[in-house]
Order: C-alpha cells, then structure tokens, then sequence
C-alpha cells in the first residue's frame, strides 16, 4: 500500500514539475533568456523520462530522474543567488543567462504586476541600436522576486522528488529481491511436456 502511494505521489510530483517548467519555459523564451531555456528543456526532457520508469517500473529511469534532480536543484539554487545578487553575483551587468550575447533581462522587469514602462530619449551613447532605453516603476513587486519565486518552487519540486525517486527505487529493488529470493517461476519446478514414443518393441523368436 505504501510502495502504491509512494509511486502515485511521486507520478503527481512529476506532472507538477512539468507542468510549473512549461510555464517557466513559456516566459523564458519571452525574456530570451537562453541558459534557463537550455536547462528547462533537458529538465522536460529527464522529467517525461522519470515519469515513465515509474509508471513502467522502470528503476534504472527513475535513479536517472533522481540524479538529475540534484542538479536542478543545483542550477535553481544559483539562479536564486543571481537574482539576489549573492556574492559578486549583479542581475543589472552580468549577462550569464543570455549567454552573453544579448541585453535582454527577465520578462517580467517589464510585464510584472502594476509596472510602468517608460522609454527614456535620448538613449545613452552605450546604449545599443536595437535597444530600447526605459525606465519601469510603480511595479507592485519586483521583477527578481517572481523569478525567485518560479526558482524556490522549482526547487521544494525538486526535493520533493528526489525523496519520493529514492524511496520508489528502493521498493521496487526490495520486490525484486524479494522475488529472486523464492526463486521466481523455478520455485514451482515447472517442466516443459517431453516427448513420448509410442513405438512398442516386440519379442522375436527365431
């Protein structure tokens, strides 16, 4: 009953996971943010196969799932720190997720909740071409704040199903085991039908 609930949960944990990335995934490309774009996309990609080795029973896709989950945890761990400026870390000159080739920001430093967009003429002499120069204020909360959010769920889902990854994969070895020890269909000594010869010998007399 416990390996059951285990497994049902840890399925649930999992269409979570997709189902918050494909969001998250949704205003990355929004944003081009494309180092969040790469690791939201392996993460579908490992989630879907997760899933599937707990539904087929499968331990070794589900050990996989677990691994990874470390270093999701890891990236959106880091992806906190960014936004929070830990260490030497700045949201507003380093341009880590965009692999440096943009100067695009997250989507929401423009869209976020009650944010006023005002563009800023002239723009500075740095200021890119193709860029435009604003200002935004009046937002009801910030911008680092919704993708620290978006990171910390991600984060608890991650943990959530790393536990419940371990304790799946340890049931079913256990089962296995278990099934091993009495010997699987061996057990019952079953025999394949042999082949009888109907063919009689006869005395001869000579």
């Amino acid at each position: 009953m416990g390996y059951c609930s285990g497994r049902c949960t840890l399925i649930f944990i999992c269409g979570m996971q997709l189902a918050c990335v494909l969001e998250r995934q949704i205003f990355d490309f929004l944003g081009y943010q494309w180092a969040p774009i790469l690791a939201n996309f392996v993460h579908i990609i490992i989630v879907i196969l997760g899933l599937f080795g707990t539904i087929q029973y499968r331990p070794r896709y589900i050990t996989g799932y677990a691994v990874w989950l470390v270093l999701w945890a890891t990236w959106n761990v880091f992806v906190i720190c960014f936004y929070l400026e830990a260490g030497d870390l700045s949201k507003e000159t380093d341009l880590i997720l965009t692999f440096n080739i943009s100067m695009h920001r997250s989507w929401w430093m423009e869209n976020g909740p009650g944010c006023t967009v005002t563009s800023v003429t002239p723009a500075p002499d740095w200021a890119p071409e193709d860029h435009r120069y604003i200002t935004v204020s009046g937002c009801l909360l910030e911008y680092q704040y919704i993708e620290v959010a978006h990171s910390s769920l991600q984060l608890l889902l991650a943990l959530a199903g790393f536990v419940y990854a371990c304790y799946v994969v340890k049931c079913i070895t256990e089962e296995e085991d278990s099934f091993d020890f009495i010997g699987g269909f061996d057990s019952y000594g079953y025999q394949g039908p042999q082949k009888t010869s109907h063919l009689q010998l006869q005395p001869m007399y000579m």
